[in-house]
């Protein structure tokens, strides 16, 4: 057996050093990976041979790529060319279109962390426009606002934690509890950076995307990338025109539910908010899960494995699901037969919410736009420092402009709308990635608005399935947990030295 490390991200900085020094290079590109690996199937050659031909051949290389990936279909070669974005001064409300794309990773600027600036973007729908000074004046309002409430916040959380605020260590932690309240109040329009990590194949379907959007930040935004990314690898990006089905789908649906809903939805709709609500799961659930590990552990076909588990005692499905568990650290993911059973629910949800929910990519998420009328989330922090009622005051403020704005450009109108505001989602998670999210999301060092979010997602998901989520909660209860199902508290593997584990 022989392992080639084929390559790594460099800092492209550092390539341009190395060019200065060694003379410009045609090979400095991901494409020349890309073919080589395009050709592995058909030729005998070990593989580093194959890339040393692709490096020397540049433009055949990129000739082969055009053939392979788009002639003949096999789009998938293009992952394995891999980019490194920095993307800064992006509004929140653009952040939230790059950042839905499964297949990549994203380190985002914290609200919670960093004290905000006043940057903010002017949506070029607004420029210009006698809105301008409208939007540019309440922003300035909101953020006059955040940096009130900062303060208030600081002052208000150090006195409440005395004991922490002693230690000169734990101030930055509970500034941090200041900042993440008081980013309630500040907009959509509000700027950002973040660092991306994504693949040919998704960065061609992202600029697609972007060049078909209604909003021209996002459009922008995809010119700009598409710009660093042409002359480096034209080969494997190509297909990144506007086109019907991303400009042209979701504005005709619009269209049709308007005019089917106009025409049969009779009732009034409905006011009550129901910030979670369960609204359809795999039946049976447990069943599906016990017939699905019996399937993998065994030769029996799914269907006599679903017979079987009818005949199981409570206490034999119980020992089945121990056994899937019995070695599981807090950080260990459930087993994959979990993925066989779903959850739909419908969510209200704040903008500061969203942005953590988001981020669980596995997960199945479609939403509403942003809507005044759902009300907005204020932190009890507010309340108790009697800023409930100017934190209102600029909510009153903001959903005035917005509404004014919406009348003329309701494209860009969202930009104003703060992290409180909030907006109706679809999830769909399976078992395995709901437990994902209880542990990082229950556990008491993650922020209270997805943390409440998380448990009354798990508190449902119980009722409906509850051998299966027997062992659900925030990691730090892990132990807690375990021990309450076991007897006994879980093994516990500590890191030692760089690449051993230790057991206790």
């Amino acid at each position: 057996m022989k392992v080639y490390l084929a390559g790594f991200n460099v800092d492209t900085e550092v390539l341009g050093e190395l060019q200065e020094k060694g003379g410009a290079r045609q090979d400095v590109t991901p494409e020349v990976i890309s073919a080589a690996y395009a050709r592995i199937s058909r030729d005998a050659r070990p593989i580093n041979e194959i890339r040393k031909e692709a490096r020397l051949e540049v433009e055949k290389s990129r000739r082969s790529n055009s053939t392979i990936i788009f002639k003949m279909g096999h789009h998938s070669v293009a992952e394995h060319a891999v980019f490194n974005l920095d993307i800064i001064g992006a509004s929140r409300l653009a952040m939230e279109e790059l950042e839905k794309f499964r297949l990549c990773s994203y380190t985002e600027k914290s609200q919670r962390y960093i004290t905000l600036e006043k940057d903010f973007v002017v949506p070029q729908e607004i420029r210009g426009t006698p809105f301008e000074k409208m939007f540019v004046d309440m922003i300035c309002r909101q953020n006059e606002t955040y940096f009130l409430l900062f303060e208030k916040l600081k002052e208000h959380i150090f006195r409440k934690h005395s004991k922490l605020a002693a230690d000169p260590k734990k101030h930055n932690l509970l500034e941090g509890w200041a900042k993440e309240d008081a980013r309630y109040i500040t907009a959509l329009a509000t700027e950002s950076q973040v660092g991306q990590t994504i693949n040919a194949r998704v960065l061609e379907l992202l600029l697609r995307r972007f060049a078909s959007s209604s909003l021209a930040e996002v459009r922008e935004l995809g010119v700009a990338i598409y710009e660093k990314i042409s002359g480096i690898a034209p080969s494997i990006v190509i297909f990144s025109q506007a086109n019907d089905r991303d400009k042209m789908s979701y504005p005709q649906l619009k269209e049709a539910a308007c005019a089917v809903i106009k025409k049969y939805s009779k009732s009034k709709i409905s006011r009550k908010i129901k910030p979670v609500e369960l609204l359809d799961y795999t039946k049976d659930a447990d069943d599906v899960i016990l017939a699905s590990l019996l399937h993998t552990s065994s030769n029996l076909t799914y269907a006599d494995c679903r017979k079987l588990v009818k005949k199981l005692s409570k206490k034999e499905k119980t020992n089945i699901f121990k056994t899937s568990w019995q070695n599981m650290q807090f950080y260990d993911s459930m087993l994959r037969e979990y993925e066989y059973v779903n959850l739909t629910f419908g969510v209200v949800l704040s903008a500061a919410c969203f942005g953590q929910l988001k981020r669980h990519r596995m997960t199945t998420i479609t939403t509403q736009s942003y809507n005044p009328a759902l009300g907005v989330t204020i932190p009890e922090s507010i309340k108790e420092i009697g800023m409930q009622g100017k934190f209102q005051e600029i909510i009153d403020e903001t959903n005035d402009v917005y509404e004014k704005i919406a009348k003329e450009i309701p494209q860009a109108c969202a930009y104003i709308l703060t992290n409180a505001h909030r907006r109706r989602a679809l999830l769909r998670v399976n078992a395995r990635e709901l437990y994902h999210i209880s542990r990082l999301r229950e556990d008491t060092h993650a922020q209270w608005d997805i943390q409440n979010l998380s448990k009354c997602l798990t508190r449902q998901a119980k009722r409906v399935m509850p051998l299966t989520f027997s062992l659900v909660g925030g990691k730090d209860k892990y132990p807690e947990l375990y021990q309450g199902i076991f007897g006994h508290p879980p093994k516990v593997i500590e890191a030692t030295l760089p690449g051993a584990r230790k057991i206790q």
